[in-house]
């Protein structure tokens, strides 16, 4: 079976290489793509894997957003205009899901991002199956005419941290702490305040600080900001505390048992709520109290493999759904 898998960002990148690594074990064809940002193609490269680069993202005006994406989509459309895929796995992408629904492809979709409202309102009713955390609320899924929804008792980053080997070393020293910048140029990030390189820039005191920010890589004074592309699944593994305020670099990091706080400055997130419910290190702390926890965490490593074993395996849903549409097509 020919399986199209779409990534628009870094995460998406390594949630569809253990996507794929499954699939290709199963002798399905992928075609694997992405677009220029800056950590897709970067990764990629990292993990070795084989990818066509379709259009960019360029955030600068709204209209550059539309006019970009609009493009994608054309590209898709001439891409696999005389032998489309037979299903099409993304994290929600935009251009996939518009080009899949229009050529009658079937969609199979992950979702962690209920604070993503215009993501959510493009993609959500043109997805066939959507495969979520049981930490995404119920109403959450209703607010959408979302066809099939599976629930898995897990988290999305299980399905590569669980068989996770660090592919880089770093000589930061320590205590290190990883502060990762808020996502400025995102729709959900509008109008909320980047509180992270001012938090980072006190954390300086209590340890190597080592700043990921999205997309510049300017020195700043008492900070570690990389300039070369880093693996921050790897970072994190050696670092004594990440800082964030999003969740999946923080998600990475507790599921190996680094500590990590999460600012909830772009909303309530219930997935990492649900992780700390499960006994995971990841805290989710107001601006004003960061450094006091960050003093009382630093150092301390928890052991939480056998927690992280008890999670489902998204990729392993995705893996039967692919078999049981493969079975009624037969």
């Amino acid at each position: 079976m020919k399986i199209w898998y779409d990534a628009c960002t870094g995460k998406h990148i390594r949630y569809g290489a253990a996507i794929a690594r499954r699939l290709e074990e199963k002798g399905h064809e992928i075609i694997f793509t992405t677009r220029e940002h800056p950590d897709t193609i970067p990764l990629a490269k990292h993990l070795d894997l084989k990818i066509e680069v379709v259009g960019k993202y360029d955030p600068r005006t709204p209209f550059t957003r539309l006019y970009e994406s609009i493009k994608r989509q054309l590209k898709f459309c001439r891409i696999f205009r005389e032998n489309p895929p037979n299903i099409a796995i993304s994290h929600r992408s935009v251009e996939q899901c518009r080009v899949a629904f229009g050529l009658g492809i079937p969609i199979i979709s992950t979702h962690d991002t209920p604070h993503a409202d215009a993501v959510n309102r493009l993609t959500l009713p043109l997805i066939d199956v959507l495969v979520v955390s049981k930490a995404i609320p119920e109403e959450h899924l209703k607010a959408y005419p979302v066809k099939r929804v599976i629930r898995f008792d897990g988290v999305d980053e299980v399905a590569w941290i669980r068989d996770f080997q660090p592919r880089q070393k770093f000589d930061y020293g320590h205590p290190l702490i990883v502060v990762r910048q808020v996502e400025t140029k995102a729709v959900y990030a509008e109008g909320k305040e980047d509180i992270t390189l001012k938090i980072a820039k006190k954390l300086s005191r209590h340890g190597k600080v080592v700043f990921l920010s999205r997309y510049t890589r300017r020195p700043i004074k008492n900070l570690i900001v990389p300039r070369e592309f880093v693996d921050s699944a790897s970072l994190v593994a050696e670092a004594d505390l990440v800082v964030s305020a999003g969740g999946t670099i923080s998600r990475e990091a507790a599921l190996q048992g680094i500590p990590s706080i999460v600012i909830p400055i772009l909303g309530r997130s219930e997935v990492n709520i649900y992780l700390n419910e499960k006994g995971f290190p990841i805290f989710i702390i107001n601006p004003d109290e960061v450094i006091k926890y960050a003093e009382s965490l630093i150092g301390k490593k928890f052991d939480v493999k056998e927690k992280l074993l008890e999670m489902e395996n998204p990729v392993t849903i995705i893996e039967k759904l692919i078999e049981e549409n493969l079975q009624i097509r037969q």
